[in-house]
């Protein structure tokens, strides 16, 4: 439980990065919000890795290093698909707001990102 409340603030955090981002791009400046969507997706990605090998998970643990990010990257193209589908479907199908479906889509992503990093990518820090 401990690990899952450390990558839930570190979740905030990379959150925020891109809810804020994308709310200031796509919302407020009206660029097109897929554009912006995997550009702020992806940077809060980085920061979320960092901030996860730091502070949640052991990172090298598992794999070597370059293995390792490599993973990383390969469940985050999967999460920024999650992410692009459920904003498009949101925004396009659904008709929410484009920041109600970044929203929907984030939480669905964290979800993912955890699942898959938890049990496939790193093993838990002691």
């Amino acid at each position: 439980m401990i690990r899952v409340a450390k990558y839930f603030g570190v979740g905030a955090v990379a959150s925020a990065i891109d809810l804020s981002l994308f709310s200031l791009f796509a919302g407020v400046l009206g660029y097109n919000y897929l554009a912006v969507g995997c550009v702020t997706f992806i940077l809060a990605t980085a920061a979320n890795y960092a901030l996860s090998v730091r502070y949640v998970f052991e990172s090298g643990a598992r794999f070597v290093r370059r293995h390792e990010i490599l993973l990383v990257f390969v469940v985050s193209a999967i999460g920024l698909a999650f992410n692009q589908l459920i904003l498009y479907a949101g925004v396009e199908f659904a008709r929410l707001n484009v920041i109600v479906s970044k929203v929907l889509a984030t939480a669905v992503v964290f979800g993912w990102n955890y699942l898959a990093r938890a049990n496939f990518v790193f093993r838990a820090s002691q």
